[in-house]
């Protein structure tokens, strides 16, 4: 709101490089802490950053003008009801495929105060006089069509980010850094894609620009579901680079287009939502991320046992190719006998939680193709375009 309209493009990019490049640099760092330190200091990080942030804020942050009124009343019931609706919530997601979803009371309880908090957070806000979020905000189409689509970004962009560095680890075996490093290529192209969207977006029609961008990053993640155990770091580096480069072109234009229709008197309380629905996004991937894996990876090594068997002449012809590596190596027949069964039940859980991960980025890809219809919805901003000189 500190720009003119037909600037917020431009400057939305620059501010879309934290929002979308930060993300992205967190893995590098946190292996770096992990390899370096100890994991904990991926938490204890926050401290001086945190305090930072709140001095900078302090001295940089102020409201605008026609925000300033006296002082009213606080809606301490909303705020109450968010907060123990938000953390419940986020527990919820955090440690539910841990303590086995709804097969849990703990989860069953947290589930539960969620859904009766968000929910009287709603109803409450619906009716009090001063409401700390305005939820009418949502009667506006580009509004309303911009959070669901931003949710599903959220969605995908944070559940891919976290099974990536997984996967590398678990199963490719790389360190925490250089798995940190293999997601560096969605923030370079994101880095580089910035500033071109910015200045191409006071010409173009921000929809065409989404479509672009949600078809060519459900492709990437299309792409690494393609990989295998053979797969370099180059394998990695183009599917990522191009998935960074999309983000450019999905961020700035869906929140200018969301942003269009809002009146400057209601702009923070739209952004507060807006960024609110893109965490909680992020928190649906991660939890629907790992699910999916570690479900997947059972059913998927159930399937693949069913064909090691001794009717199966491959089988048999690894576990004797596997005997005799063992034997070769200086153990007794019935030790080597074990470390060949042993060795092909490893193969099998290591190729059933391949299928796992290469199944989520294909969910995931399909996700961000699926949701361009809604661009359908959309209506073209009025306040991106640069206004024409007159003579």
């Amino acid at each position: 709101e500190a720009f003119p309209p037909a600037e917020r493009g431009k400057d939305m990019a620059f501010w879309g490089l934290g929002i979308v490049v930060a993300p992205m640099l967190g893995p590098i760092l946190g292996g770096w802490l992990t390899d370096s330190y100890s994991w904990r200091w991926v938490f204890y990080i926050n401290l001086p950053v945190g305090l930072a942030s709140l001095y900078m804020t302090k001295l940089f942050i102020f409201d605008p003008p026609y925000l300033k009124r006296g002082v009213r009343s606080v809606d301490g019931w909303g705020i109450g009801m968010l907060a123990v609706g938000i953390g419940a919530l986020q527990i919820t997601l955090d440690k539910g495929q841990q303590d086995d979803w709804f097969g849990s009371q703990f989860i069953v309880a947290c589930a539960t105060v969620a859904a009766i908090m968000l929910v009287g957070f709603v109803i409450r806000e619906l009716v009090a006089r001063e409401p700390v979020v305005h939820l009418r905000v949502f009667k506006s189409r580009n509004y309303s069509v911009g959070v669901a689509m931003m949710t599903t970004l959220g969605f995908v962009l944070y559940g891919s980010l976290v099974a990536l560095p997984v996967f590398l680890q678990t199963l490719m075996g790389y360190p925490a850094m250089d798995a940190g490093l293999a997601t560096a290529p969605r923030g370079l192209g994101a880095f580089l894609g910035m500033p071109i969207i910015g200045m191409i977006m006071a010409k173009a029609d921000p929809r065409k620009l989404l479509a672009v961008g949600f078809f060519v990053a459900g492709l990437s993640l299309v792409q690494l579901s393609r990989l295998d155990m053979t797969a370099t770091i180059w394998d990695f580096f183009w599917p990522q680079f191009w998935l960074g480069l999309a983000l450019s072109f999905m961020f700035v234009p869906l929140t200018t287009t969301t942003m269009d229709p809002i009146p400057r008197e209601e702009m923070g309380n739209a952004t507060s939502l807006f960024n609110l629905m893109r965490n909680l996004g992020g928190g649906f991937g991660i939890a629907a991320a790992t699910t999916v894996i570690a479900r997947t990876s059972q059913s998927n090594a159930s399937r693949l046992a069913e064909h090691v068997t001794a009717y199966n002449p491959l089988a048999q012809q690894m576990l004797a190719q596997m005997h005799e590596r063992f034997i070769a190596a200086g153990f007794d027949p019935v030790t080597a006998s074990r470390a060949a069964y042993a060795a092909i039940a490893g193969l099998v859980h290591q190729q059933a939680a391949l299928l796992s991960y290469l199944y989520a980025f294909r969910v995931f890809g399909w996700i961000f193709i699926v949701v361009i219809p809604l661009l359908f919805l959309l209506k073209r901003p009025e306040h991106t375009t640069r206004p024409v000189a007159g003579h």
